[in-house]
């Protein structure tokens, strides 16, 4: 409990960084965005590289394989059961599939991988990896179908197709071509020079204090004055927070997994809203300013429920 007290305050203060440097303006124009690219195009992947191979072979690999139906039937059941509360919440027709992702699917790179790493240790990335490569491949399918279509219902336009070669480009992201690259390597017995793995070693080392950062100047910009609280956002915090991890919970329970797999996956349901979400909405001319404030929301409140869900996760399991 202790251990798990300290991540968190560690964790407060990079976001508190964060947020008071933004808040005196050092994060000006496209800065934010920068630091969002780095660690998603630089220091994630060379994290990946460098703690995969130089820590796992194939036999650990293999082992770790079975867990991954684990999160993917979640975000699918979680998905589902949203759909069928927007019907029931009178949700606009223009905002449900936004909805639906945001209450099913996790922010699990940038807060859920520093908070794990902190929490657990570098011994949890591969579970924190399986956990996103779920989160990342039902993000860019069933979620971006939901998100389009809530543009076309917007514009009147034909709903789009639900598989596409734009999403099947974007499943492809650098955090896991590095990670499939990684385990192609390891599985081939291939290892890299020792140059090459200390280079990954020193940048990956950016991807947990720049990531919250990042997160800092998020909280920084939300503009309080537009969150709203209705029906459909309470339940928008209650997909993130209480039902996605009691999903997991329910299908983890008399499960031969490792402990560790079952902490991360729990840790991990219950991140906040994807921060690609108002994105993908501005840009399939959704109504990005909903997604906006689910997000930030989401952001905001899981300040709080992260220390409450390290401390649970002991005992749980």
């Amino acid at each position: 409990m202790l251990n798990a007290l300290e991540s968190v305050f560690s964790v407060i203060l990079m976001i508190a960084l964060g947020f008071a440097l933004a808040k005196r303006r050092w994060f000006e124009g496209s800065s934010s965005a920068l630091i969002s690219r780095i660690v998603v195009s630089v220091a994630l992947p060379a994290y990946m590289i460098s703690n995969l191979m130089g820590g796992y072979d194939r036999e650990k690999l293999v082992s770790m394989l079975p867990g991954l139906a684990i999160p993917f039937l979640t975000m699918i059941i979680g998905f589902a059961l949203a759909s069928g509360l927007a019907l029931v919440l009178k949700v606009p027709q223009g905002r449900r599939g936004t909805f639906a992702s945001m209450f099913s699917l996790s922010n699990s790179i940038f807060i859920g991988l520093p908070v794990n790493i902190l929490l657990f240790g570098d011994v949890s990335l591969p579970y924190v990896l399986l956990y996103y490569i779920a989160n990342t491949t039902c993000f860019w399918t069933i979620g971006t179908f939901g998100i389009a279509s809530d543009g076309a219902v917007r514009s009147g336009r034909a709903k789009p197709a639900f598989f596409s070669w734009a999403n099947l480009r974007r499943l492809m992201s650098p955090p896991l071509v590095a990670f499939l690259a990684a385990v192609a390597m390891i599985m081939a017995g291939i290892s890299l020079p020792k140059a090459v793995m200390d280079c990954c070693k020193y940048l990956g080392n950016m991807t947990t204090p720049l990531s919250m950062l990042f997160i800092g100047i998020v909280v920084a910009r939300v503009d309080w004055k537009k969150l709203r609280f209705g029906p459909d956002m309470l339940f928008v915090v209650a997909g993130r927070f209480l039902v996605t991890p009691a999903i997991i919970l329910l299908l983890l329970r008399g499960r031969d997994f490792p402990v560790l797999m079952k902490q991360v996956f729990f840790i991990q349901a219950g991140m906040p809203a994807m921060t690609q979400t108002p994105i993908l909405a501005e840009a399939y001319g959704a109504d990005s300013e909903y997604a906006g404030l689910g997000t930030s929301l989401t952001t905001v409140m899981s300040m709080l429920t992260i220390p409450i869900a390290m401390g649970l996760v002991g005992a749980l399991f």
